[in-house]
């Protein structure tokens, strides 16, 4: 089963790991395709990886291979609204994503989250529950792994992490239960408002066996016939409930775990575990198992991931935060003795920054604002630092830092302007918070 049909001629739009996992599914159809790759990169990434009998151009467009082809496969990176696919689109040509590709030719169950923030621990969650049960399990998508790849290893149960650029172009992904987690804003330079955004999200409910929305962010709620349940902080179906003082997870009132004795740290993560128990529960992990992961998962790397503790002061990387909620958060879970030295900037995508204002209030803190838009933060504080790069605010930072501050990298916007990806910007915090650490403030030597 692969869902394609008589077609034969098809063109990959964009390479990088989403492009070249499409071109080696491609690869693997029984019958031979005409497969062609556009990337307007000059130089794009996985080039090299291209067999001889895969065309590539690079650096433009190339027109008459779009109107040509019989399908054209999107990277989620390149949107719709791009005027070479409306014309592809407007030529009656099928324009869809890997994960549409992935859904025409999945045969095992399929759990999808997404949602603006929390999707990926979600996501990793529900990954190790399904590890604690000794299923066989495929954990990608938009982390991690490309979904098309995962198909050759031929898992049990597959939990995808989908972003509303993957959902955009999917219609037939069949589901055993979604979650959408929450809404805020995010993207704003690529859809027309937060209900445009929140439309593409609500694809991800269109052929899913069980809805799980967030009783705390109606937002999440979807109009649908199929059956629902949901996740919040009060007692109703996936919740909380207190016994002899202490706050317990629970299932319809029944008492699970203590809440404290979950691994991750965070408010945001007590939320973030109730929904992960609602998709297990879809697909008969045992409450045992799920407890034990929950027990014992403490989270993805790059956020809120401590990575330095010396002379007193804590090294904090959040680099995937890279929106305005996931930023508050991660403020909001703070529990800190002394300064927090905070991180920001990069590329905005067009966001209002202003709701972060309240909660800098709310800290002893000192802004530095870097990047591109890092200037956009600057009327937030009082006495904001302002500098070209992260490396720079790090370093300013590590002069200042006294025994029980944190330097804390939060940035609330995407990395591209200075890195490849959220990743790459972790990494290079790591890097310089470790060759940093001895030259805090209130360092002593021995």
């Amino acid at each position: 089963m692969n869902g394609l049909g008589g077609v034969n001629r098809i063109v990959v739009i964009g390479l990088g790991m989403t492009g070249l996992s499409v071109v080696r599914h491609l690869l693997r159809q029984p019958q031979p395709l005409d497969i062609k790759v556009i990337d307007t990169r000059v130089s794009p990434p996985g080039q090299e990886e291209l067999p001889p009998q895969v065309s590539l151009c690079s650096g433009e467009w190339n027109m008459s291979w779009l109107l040509e082809a019989d399908l054209i496969v999107a990277s989620p990176g390149i949107a719709l609204a791009t005027p070479e696919l409306q014309q592809a689109a407007q030529a009656g040509i099928e324009i869809i994503g890997d994960i549409e590709l992935f859904a025409r030719a999945v045969t095992k169950p399929v759990i999808a989250i997404t949602g603006s923030n929390g999707k990926s621990t979600v996501t990793s969650l529900v990954g190790e529950m399904a590890k604690e049960a000794n299923i066989n399990v495929g954990v990608g998508g938009n982390i991690g792994f490309a979904a098309l790849d995962m198909l050759a290893n031929d898992h049990d149960l597959y939990v995808l992490e989908l972003s509303s650029f993957q959902l955009e172009t999917t219609s037939s992904l069949k589901l055993k239960a979604a979650v959408y987690l929450n809404l805020s804003e995010d993207h704003m330079d690529r859809y027309q408002g937060l209900e445009d955004y929140s439309a593409a999200k609500m694809r991800i409910f269109h052929h899913a066996e069980l809805a799980v929305y967030n009783r705390d962010d109606l937002a999440t709620r979807p109009e649908t016939q199929s059956p629902m349940t949901s996740f919040g902080f009060d007692d109703q179906a996936y919740g909380l409930v207190e016994q002899a003082g202490q706050e317990f997870l629970a299932v319809n009132q029944v008492p699970l775990m203590p809440a404290n004795e979950i691994a991750l740290v965070g408010r945001h993560n007590v939320a973030n575990s109730l929904a992960a128990l609602a998709l297990a529960d879809a697909v008969g992990i045992e409450h045992v198992a799920a407890c034990r992961a929950l027990r014992r998962y403490t989270g993805l790397v790059h956020r809120c991931q401590l990575v330095v503790q010396q002379h007193g002061v804590k090294w904090v990387n959040d680099s995937k935060a890279t929106n305005v909620a996931s930023t508050l958060a991660a403020l909001k879970g703070l529990d800190l003795e002394g300064k927090l030295h905070l991180l920001v900037g990069g590329d905005g995508k067009g966001a209002d920054f202003s709701e972060l204002a309240p909660v800098l209030a709310n800290l002893n803190v000192q802004l530095y604002c870097y990047g591109r838009d890092g200037h956009l933060f600057a009327p937030l504080v009082a006495e904001p630092i302002c500098v070209e790069t992260m490396s720079e605010a790090m370093s300013q930072a590590a002069s200042t830092a006294q025994a029980g501050d944190m330097i804390m990298l939060s940035p609330a916007c995407a990395s591209f302007d200075q890195f490849p990806n959220f990743m790459a910007r972790g990494d290079a915090f790591v890097t310089l918070a470790q060759a940093l650490q001895h030259q805090v403030a209130g360092a002593t030597e021995c």
